[in-house]
């Protein structure tokens, strides 16, 4: 049985989500960002008690088949935000990756999330480029280039957008303190 869980963006969440599971005496076969792989069927107390624990700890266990196919794209859009390799159109990897019309994708992601897919990208893009900006020692170029941008101005550009950080790449990397959105709260 597969359930999708709302809100896991880090291996420590795959974590807290398997042990949680496992205490209710399930078997948890795969498990990976946004769902789990389970061997048995849920009886309606242990899906009950799953939900309490899963949002004591700031997650969402999604039932609805709407809600599951937004968490979906979700987690498709940061597998392909930190892809390493060349990366296909958005609209392109999310048909293929749901099979989907990327039409019908977009349109439920802004009705239920109230932005675009495209916006939602863009976001992720740019948290992940404060993340190497703060972590790593890459360029901005580099940077550009490892997250699919047409060149270093193209990043600057959607960086320093008002709405987004309203600085430049180059003036994060100056600040003391760096101010990052989680993921989670996108």
């Amino acid at each position: 049985m597969k359930l999708l869980i709302k809100n896991m963006v880090c291996p420590r969440c795959i974590s807290a989500a398997k042990e949680i599971l496992e205490s209710e005496g399930l078997t948890v076969m795969s498990i990976s960002l946004g769902d789990a792989e389970i061997e048995q069927e849920l009886t309606d107390g242990q899906r009950l008690s799953i939900a309490r624990k899963l949002h004591d700890i700031g997650f969402e266990l999604l039932d609805d088949p709407r809600s599951q196919l937004v968490e979906q794209i979700r987690i498709a859009v940061q597998q392909w935000v930190r892809k390493n390799e060349e990366r296909t159109k958005l609209s392109d990897y999310l048909s293929r990756q749901l099979n989907k019309d990327y039409s019908t994708l977009s349109k439920l992601f802004s009705e239920v999330r109230g932005i675009t897919i495209e916006r939602f990208s863009i976001l992720h893009r740019i948290e992940y480029a404060k993340e190497l900006m703060c972590y790593s020692l890459l360029s901005t170029s580099e940077i550009a280039y490892r997250l699919g941008y047409s060149s270093p101005a193209h990043l600057s550009s959607q960086f320093k957008h008002k709405q987004v950080t309203g600085m430049t790449p180059k003036g994060f990397r100056e600040l003391e303190k760096h101010d990052r959105t989680s993921l989670d709260a996108l």
